[in-house]
């Protein structure tokens, strides 16, 4: 069994490697795909066939110091009833574009918090959303809440719109915890949003938690997590806080030296994993749990698990389509995302054009890679059958990049004949093992904690 002494030889309290919802990752984009070239690929789309849409709300009425997303403060509805404006003439773009039959497998609606839309703003989005693009016969509708930010009202507007899953953020329910990173949310301010969500019908539910945060230790992990695990959620994503103060400028109003060691990281989220294991929920990838009869945990049995800019899903929908600023959409192409800057999205999209400021076209080797690494992230193996079956790199190729890979953790990964396969003592290493299949300078760019 592998133990910390060896995960430190290994290097994992030490490295910085990406997370790897896309590949390349994006801080490897450039300016060879732009608004034409996006435009080309809606129109190519296979008519009939089924797409994911993920629209991005960047508005908070407060912004929390842990956030590291691009999101913007306002106190009144101005800016986002313009906003609103600005979603509904992109997807009046898009319905030029788009050939005939496209229907949505996935609709999921991010931010920044979408809940702060007013009810007749989300019941007008939501309209033309559907008005451009219908749900399919089986389609997931998601909508990210904050907690803070709901009412009967709004939640009226979602559940009559089409809202079948809802997606609540916790980080942790400590009261100094949460004075710390500025995010005050009470447990009966969350069990309340969950309750109104569920009476209207919505019993998917997905919840966010975090580990590595301020004054955290095992103690209160164990708390935050059972008071978690009281309501109930289908899925739940305990992901690791990534301190990036130089990046997130609000970040610096946490005080690092109040931070969890890696080695105490480790540990919080080995805290976390176990309660969620006791409490029956399988084990998705490396940082979701979901119930038994959720379709995370069903796809994983298939061996049809996916990863995207969301984490984990069950979504088969080969495109994905992002509307609104800093949104990435994910063709068989390449990826392309829109402007960061509200202002400039929004320019673009007055002036009858898209916003596409920059992203990446595949090339060489990228796909084969993307699927390596996708397949590491989600089943902890790779199949040499189906990689040999369904890309082009030779048996010897793809081998060595085992061996490769394996030289560099110390023997540590398994080699057979069937593919290559990480061990369950292993696990914590995986996003650096997958690191070792990414063909792209990992200097270029600044990522998290590899714990």
């Amino acid at each position: 069994m592998i133990v910390k002494p060896q995960l430190a030889k290994l290097g994992l309290f030490d490295a910085k490697v990406p997370r790897y919802t896309s590949y390349p990752t994006a801080p490897h984009f450039n300016n060879d795909v732009g608004s034409s070239l996006y435009g080309d690929w809606i129109s190519g789309l296979k008519p009939g066939s089924e797409v994911s849409l993920y629209i991005h709300v960047p508005f908070c009425r407060r912004l929390c110091w842990f956030c590291a997303c691009r999101t913007q403060g306002t106190q009144t509805d101005n800016p986002v009833i313009a906003y609103v404006d600005v979603l509904k003439a992109e997807l009046d773009l898009l319905a030029a574009r788009l050939p005939e039959g496209i229907t949505l497998s996935r609709l999921h609606w991010g931010g920044g918090t979408p809940t702060l839309l007013n009810p007749d703003l989300m019941r007008d989005l939501s309209a033309r959303i559907l008005d451009v693009v219908p749900l399919g016969s089986n389609a997931e509708f998601s909508v990210e809440i904050d907690p803070n930010e709901i009412d009967e009202g709004r939640l009226d507007a979602l559940a009559e719109s089409g809202m079948n899953r809802a997606s609540i953020g916790v980080q942790d329910f400590d009261d100094e915890i949460q004075q710390t990173i500025g995010r005050i949310q009470s447990y009966d301010t969350t069990r309340k949003a969950v309750d109104m969500i569920r009476a209207r019908g919505i019993t998917s539910l997905n919840a966010d938690i975090l580990y590595g945060l301020p004054h955290q230790n095992k103690t209160r992990m164990t708390e935050s997590v059972q008071k978690l695990l009281s309501l109930s959620p289908d899925r739940v994503a305990l992901y690791g806080y990534a301190h990036v103060p130089w990046m997130a400028k609000r970040q610096q109003l946490i005080p690092s030296d109040a931070l969890p060691t890696p080695e105490e990281r480790l540990d919080l989220f080995d805290t976390a994993r176990r309660l969620f294991m006791w409490d029956n929920y399988a084990e998705i990838g490396i940082d979701h749990f979901a119930t038994q009869d959720d379709g995370l945990t069903h796809a994983l049995k298939a061996g049809r698990l996916k990863r995207n800019f969301q984490g984990y899903t069950d979504d088969q929908a080969e495109v994905l389509i992002g509307v609104g600023a800093s949104s990435i959409s994910r063709f068989p192409q390449g990826y392309a995302q829109n402007a960061p800057a509200t202002s400039a999205h929004t320019k673009a999209i007055r002036e009858g054009r898209f916003s596409t400021s920059r992203g990446h076209l595949f090339k060489g080797q990228d796909i084969l890679r993307a699927r390596l690494i996708e397949a590491l992230m989600c089943d902890f193996q790779i199949n040499s059958a189906e990689i040999l079956r369904d890309y082009e790199v030779k048996a010897t190729e793809l081998q060595g990049m085992y061996q490769d890979a394996n030289a560099a953790f110390d023997g540590l990964l398994r080699i057979t004949e069937d593919g290559l396969f990480i061990p369950p003592e292993a696990r914590p290493l995986t996003r650096m093992i997958a690191r070792s299949f990414d063909a792209y300078d990992l200097s270029k760019a600044g990522h998290s904690s590899a714990i």
